[in-house]
């Protein structure tokens, strides 16, 4: 029995009928830039989100690099982020010009450490009076540890820029002054739509959820190349509007997300309760499981992971490394002067941490045959 990493079409068999009745309104309405699809769909995320504002735009990385554009982040600035993470979130502030700075995940959730987070601006004063935002990324669907971060930007004069690409559906304690990955007191969340994400499109698409009129509206004027009303720039923007079409497709999806969430949770307890194999460490849903999307299902292995990566291979198992070099060691941030041990806690996840296939439908059977393929490697009888 093959295990696919992620079975889009299987996803689509559920969905086909509404998909293409919300494709075939916008083909058949002339209205492919804007126009009813797009607002529909910001309408919906803004109510699901609770925020004042949803911005659609072009893909994930461009909610990240139009959020840091509209806060008038550049060259002589500092943002703070996690060596951990898809390329996008450093890329986005290299982009804008300003100067990336790390700092080191917790072992446990694979989000930025909020102790290391204080420690770093104890330590590096002359970096901190530069530091103009914090971007702190919800990996694998857990939300990061918001409450005190919020507190260490407040202190620092810093605006929090949530990396939200894996996180839609995720939560946080209410108790806690920040409730979830969408919005709220932060000054933006960021997400994504490429289609493996939990809500995917059938190509790039991105949001920025955000309760600041003056952020929002200035978002609004840098999708747009910066315009005001036609052919009138008062800055210079660029082309990251989101596609009428893939809004629709967005919109045809969206009440089967929390459906989806709960298969993904499902799928996650399945394989809490049957992967017991020595050595290999589960993931740890933080704040509890009901509050982790599981966008990925990430174990960390004792040793060979790559070894046992290819033997699920061969055993038709498909599994992906996330994130095999971490940002602080990428070529294009060379000039910075990190090296290989400045955060030894990415590194090690770099290095041993694997994921394995959850989506809703993968069935119980596929999950044993992962389960069974895992032990038989690490017992000697593969």
């Amino acid at each position: 029995m093959r295990v696919p990493f992620l079975d889009l079409i299987a996803q689509l068999e559920t969905t086909r009928p509404q998909v293409e009745r919300a494709l075939r309104d916008v083909v058949e309405s002339g209205r492919y830039i804007g126009g009813p699809a797009v607002e529909a769909f910001e309408g919906a995320m803004r109510e699901r989100l609770g925020v004042a504002h949803a911005i659609g735009v072009s893909s994930g990385t461009d909610a990240l690099l139009i959020t840091l554009m509209g806060l008038g982040i550049g060259p002589g600035d500092v943002v703070v982020t996690t060596p951990y993470s898809f390329f996008a979130t450093v890329g986005a502030i290299l982009r804008v010009g300003a100067r990336p700075a790390f700092v080191d995940i917790d072992p446990q959730t694979y989000t930025l450490d909020p102790v290391a987070l204080d420690a770093w601006f104890e330590r590096e004063t002359a970096l901190g009076e530069k530091v103009r935002a914090i971007i702190p990324v919800h990996l694998y669907g857990q939300c990061a540890d918001m409450a005190p971060i919020l507190r260490t930007a407040a202190a620092c004069n810093a605006t929090v820029v949530e990396d939200a690409a894996q996180a839609l559906g995720a939560g946080y304690p209410r108790e806690a002054p920040a409730d979830s990955a969408g919005g709220g007191r932060v000054g933006a969340s960021c997400f994504s739509f490429y289609p493996t994400k939990n809500l995917g499109a059938m190509g790039d698409a991105g949001l920025v959820a955000t309760d600041s009129h003056s952020l929002a509206a200035s978002l609004r004027r840098l999708r747009n190349h910066g315009a005001e009303t036609d052919y009138r720039h008062p800055v210079a923007g660029g082309n990251f509007r989101l596609d009428a079409l893939q809004a629709a497709i967005l919109s045809a999806k969206l009440p089967y997300l929390d459906g989806w969430l709960e298969a993904r949770r499902a799928r996650a307890a399945y394989y809490d309760a049957h992967l017991s194999v020595e050595g290999v460490e589960l993931p740890v849903a933080a704040w509890g499981r009901g509050r982790h999307a599981y966008h990925q299902y990430v174990i960390r292995v004792p040793v060979r992971r790559d070894e046992l990566r290819a033997y699920l291979a061969e055993q038709q198992i498909e599994t992906m490394v996330y994130y095999p070099l971490p940002l602080h060691l990428q070529p294009c941030v060379q000039a910075l002067g990190y090296r290989t041990g400045d955060f030894p806690v990415s590194e090690a996840a770099a290095a041993r941490t694997l994921a394995l296939p959850i989506y809703p439908e993968l069935t119980p059977a596929m999950q044993d045959r992962v389960i069974g393929a895992i032990a038989a490697f690490y017992s000697g009888s593969a």
